[in-house]
């Protein structure tokens, strides 16, 4: 079948051949006679398949008898995106060159004021997304009362948006009797009671089953880690065959975070997501369909209805929350009759994400073996990690050596050589446990074992009264090889704590108070003693 069979007028035809199309595709060979006699039409197609021109062109035809007046549009065509209204827009302009059709543009990033301008002059055909549309409506700039061709296209996009109570207001605004005109790729029920209520006894045309993917796009799924995604799209990327590819992010932070990746990989790569600026947004997906450059990295925003020609790869880095949204997602390659290939990056985390899109489209995908690349990513985070053993101090270094060899204890030999010789400040003591620490008991008994024997009677006994106390100047006269002796449990602070200026002081005040006890100076005295003041010896005055 061609298009001259399907009842456009002439100038429609040449248009369209200027484009370089001959055939249509099965949505429009369906739809176009459909609306052109004035039925309702529900359209379910997977995306790529030409759903903007099933409309786009009858509506031209229709629309060029009469002649639209001020804020009051004769036809209305709702999108979810500034994106696609935008390239909806572009189909008029391509179409309708021999047409003198007046079209006015509502989405929000840009300039009211021009906007405004355009629906003064009388407007034919006005395509808007839905919160710009109900911003001028509430301010009284725009009627609707003249409106007698309605069309929602990608409707299930506008539910998962959350416009269906905006649109099911919008449909209030406008004449009751009217041509409506909705297409979408998956028919879920709030759609369906959405056609049920406004739609009069609508045609359906299905080319497809609903949520089927197409056939010319190769799909296989890269089994993956979390800290291996990064290398795994490199690899893909590396491939000969990726003329150009557009990559999927759940999340924008994800977006802009991996499009700063790649290029500081060197690949030439822009990104595309819902927090950009309007002329920033446009100007980044022109440069990708310029082909200035080869990797666009997008969020949801532009997986609905984008027509990019020649996109040769579509990469999942997340599997998509909602898994309609992985057929509008690989429905970005292997449009207008080319061949694509989609991959998809799959963790173990994403399995039941992934489980769910398998059932959608009824079928598994393949696994691909591309994950050669994570052991170089997981190396490459280990030789970040790793520390050289040179770069640690000596005594950290063997310690690790010690603990590597599954060594328990060290030998005596270190031990002794840790001793402080005379003449040497004393090393502080490691309070807090750490790598290798030994047991009390341990440590205790191989210090005594370093240092020379001691007579035993000069060791103080703990029967023995406190007037053995100034055998203190006989021990502090000792060498010093034998300090390590007084580490005895007993006099050790408590592990974790450092002894405190305070108990130093108050043991000092309680040895001064015990040597004062233990002299015998005699009975202590009562009162004044044989001294008596002054003023006690003055008599009274009687």
């Amino acid at each position: 079948m061609s298009f001259e069979a399907l009842g456009l007028s002439e100038e429609l035809l040449r248009a369209v051949g200027d484009s370089g199309y001959t055939t249509p595709s099965p949505i429009q060979a369906s739809a176009i006679p459909s609306v052109l006699m004035g039925r309702d039409i529900i359209g379910v197609a997977q995306t790529g398949t030409g759903k903007t021109a099933s409309f786009v062109l009858p509506m031209i035809d229709i629309l060029a008898q009469g002649r639209g007046r001020a804020r009051m549009p004769r036809s209305l065509i709702l999108e979810p995106t500034r994106e696609l209204a935008q390239q909806v827009s572009e189909n008029f302009v391509k179409y309708g060159k021999y047409h003198k059709l007046n079209m006015a543009l509502l989405i929000g990033g840009v300039s009211m004021g021009d906007q405004l301008a355009a629906l003064e002059k009388g407007v034919d055909v006005l395509i808007a997304t839905p919160g710009r549309l109900m911003d001028l409506f509430g301010r009284g700039k725009i009627m609707l009362n003249n409106c007698g061709l309605l069309v929602i296209d990608e409707a299930d996009r506008m539910l998962d948006m959350g416009f269906i109570p905006d649109i099911e207001e919008i449909c209030t605004k406008l004449p009751a009797v009217r041509q409506t005109l909705l297409f979408s790729a998956t028919m879920p029920g709030p759609i369906k009671k959405l056609a049920d209520r406004f739609m009069s006894d609508p045609k359906t045309i299905e080319v497809a089953r609903p949520a089927s993917t197409n056939a010319s796009i190769a799909q296989f799924i890269v089994e993956t880690s979390s800290r291996g995604k990064r290398a795994a799209l490199r690899k893909l990327l590396s491939d000969p065959e990726v003329k150009n590819a557009i990559v999927f992010c759940n999340r924008k932070k994800d977006v802009r975070e991996l499009a700063d990746v790649l290029k500081k990989a060197g690949l030439s790569a822009g990104q595309i997501h819902g927090d950009m600026e309007q002329g920033d947004r446009i100007r980044e997906l022109d440069r990708f369909k310029s082909g200035a450059i080869l990797v666009l990295v997008a969020s949801d925003v532009a997986a609905r209805g984008l027509d990019v020609p020649g996109v040769s790869h579509v990469i999942n880095y997340d599997v998509p929350h909602h898994a309609e949204d992985y057929v509008h997602r690989i429905g970005r390659t292997g449009r207008a009759g080319l061949t694509g290939i989609a991959y998809t990056l799959a963790t173990p985390e994403e399995a039941d994400n992934l489980h769910e899109v398998e059932k959608l489209i009824g079928h598994k995908v393949p696994r691909h073996a591309a994950t050669a690349a994570v052991p170089d990513e997981v190396q490459d985070a280990a030789e970040t990690i790793a520390v050289p053993m040179d770069a640690l101090p000596a005594d950290e270094a063997a310690r690790d050596l010690e603990i590597a060899d599954g060594s328990a204890s060290r030998t005596e030999t270190d031990d002794s050589a840790r001793l402080p010789l005379d003449g040497d400040a004393p090393r502080p003591r490691r309070r807090r446990g750490g790598r290798g620490r030994k047991p009390e008991g341990q440590r205790t008994e191989q210090a005594s074992e370093s240092r020379p024997a001691e007579p035993r009677a000069a060791e103080p006994r703990a029967s023995e009264p406190r007037a053995a106390e100034p055998k203190a100047e006989q021990r502090s006269s000792e060498p010093r090889a034998a300090e390590p002796a007084r580490s005895a449990p007993r006099e050790q602070p408590r592990q974790g704590r450092e002894p405190r200026r305070d108990d130093k002081r108050r043991d000092e005040g309680r040895r001064d108070e015990s040597r004062r006890h233990s002299n015998d100076d005699g009975p202590s005295e009562i009162g004044f003693g044989n001294d008596v003041p002054a003023f006690m010896l003055v008599k009274a005055r009687g």
